[in-house]
C-alpha cells in the first residue's frame, strides 16, 4: 500500500465528525449498525489477509469506517456495493483520499453479481444487514469459487450456526452447507456497544474460505432436501424423518444407522445420504 495513501485516509476527520457533516443517519430499514471502532475494523480487515492482489469487496460501507480500514491494511483494489444513496456524499472524502483505490457500486448487493467485480483473487469484507446476511451468503456459496475468502460480520447465533459442528445445539442445515462447501473460523465476537446504533443482540465475525472441491461428493440440491427434513424433526430418528425419501432403505443404502438423530449427523454422513437419495431418483 502507497504509504501516502495511508496518511491522507488516516488524516480525515474521525468518523463521527464525517457522519455529523454530511448528515448521515442509520436507517432501521436497511438494517444498518455503523462500525466507529478503527482497532475492530483494522482486526477485521487483517483477518481477510493479504489484502493487496485483486479486488475486496466490501457490502454496505455506510459512512466507510470498515472501508477506511481496509484501505489502511493495504487493500489494493475495493469496491463498495451500497444501496444508500446517501453514503456517495459521506464517502467522498474517503474516495478522493484512496488515490483510485476505492470504486463505489450503487445497488442492491442481493442483485448484484459480486463474482463480476474486479479482478480476481476476489475476497469480501463486510459488515452484513442481519436481516439478509443468511441469503446473501449463500447466495455466494453458489459458486464458491468465485471468491478466495469472505470475512463476514453475523448476528452471533447466526454465526454460530456457521461453526457448529454435530453434537452442538446450534449444529443444523447451514452448518452442513457452509461446512461442506468451506473451511469456518470465528474472527472474534462483538458487543453491542462497539456499533451506532447499538444492536440488541451481540455479534460474530466468521472467516469463510471455499474448499477447492466440496468436502464431499453430493449434489447440492439434493443435499439441501436431506438436510431440510432430517432438522425439520431433529429430535425424532431419521428412519421418521426421512420416511418420505424410503427412510429404512435409503438409510441403509447411505450406510446410515436408521435410530440416528440429525444433530450427530456428520457432514459425510449426510452426503452419503444425498447420493444415495441423488442414485435412487435418477436410476427410477
Amino acid at each position: 500500500m502507497n504509504d501516502s495513501i495511508v496518511a491522507k485516509v488516516t488524516a480525515l476527520p474521525p468518523l463521527r465528525e464525517a457522519i455529523a457533516a454530511a448528515g448521515f443517519s442509520a436507517k432501521r430499514s436497511l438494517g444498518q449498525n455503523f462500525l466507529l471502532d478503527l482497532n475492530l475494523t483494522r482486526r477485521i480487515a487483517r483477518a481477510a489477509g493479504n489484502l493487496e492482489a485483486g479486488t475486496t469487496i466490501e457490502i454496505g460501507p455506510g459512512p466507510g469506517g470498515l472501508t477506511r480500514a481496509l484501505l489502511i491494511e493495504g487493500a489494493g483494489h475495493v469496491i463498495a456495493v451500497e444501496r444508500d444513496r446517501r453514503a456517495a456524499e459521506a464517502l467522498a472524502p474517503l474516495v478522493s483520499a484512496a488515490g483510485g483505490r476505492l470504486e463505489l457500486v450503487e445497488g442492491d448487493a442481493l442483485k448484484v453479481d459480486l463474482a463480476t467485480l474486479g479482478k480476481p483473487p476476489r475476497r469480501v469484507v463486510a459488515n452484513l444487514p442481519y436481516n439478509i446476511a443468511t441469503r446473501l451468503l449463500l447466495g455466494w456459496l453458489e459458486t464458491p469459487s468465485s471468491f478466495e475468502s469472505l470475512t463476514l460480520m453475523f448476528q452471533k447465533e447466526v454465526a454460530d450456526r456457521l461453526i457448529a459442528g454435530p453434537g452442538d445445539d446450534a449444529y443444523g442445515r447451514l452448518s452442513v452447507l457452509v461446512g461442506w462447501l468451506c473451511n469456518v473460523s470465528r474472527v472474534t465476537d462483538v458487543p453491542p456497544s462497539a456499533f451506532t446504533p447499538s444492536p440488541k443482540v451481540w455479534s460474530s465475525v466468521v472467516r469463510l474460505a471455499p474448499r477447492s472441491e466440496p468436502l464431499e461428493p453430493a449434489d447440492r440440491r439434493t443435499l439441501e432436501r436431506i438436510t431440510e427434513a432430517a432438522f425439520a424433526q431433529r429430535r425424532k430418528m431419521l428412519r421418521q424423518s426421512l420416511k418420505r425419501f424410503g427412510g429404512d432403505v435409503l438409510l441403509e443404502a447411505a450406510g446410515v444407522e436408521p435410530t440416528q438423530r440429525p444433530e450427530r449427523l456428520s457432514i459425510a454422513e449426510f452426503c452419503s445420504l444425498a447420493r444415495a437419495l441423488h442414485d435412487r431418483e435418477n436410476t427410477a
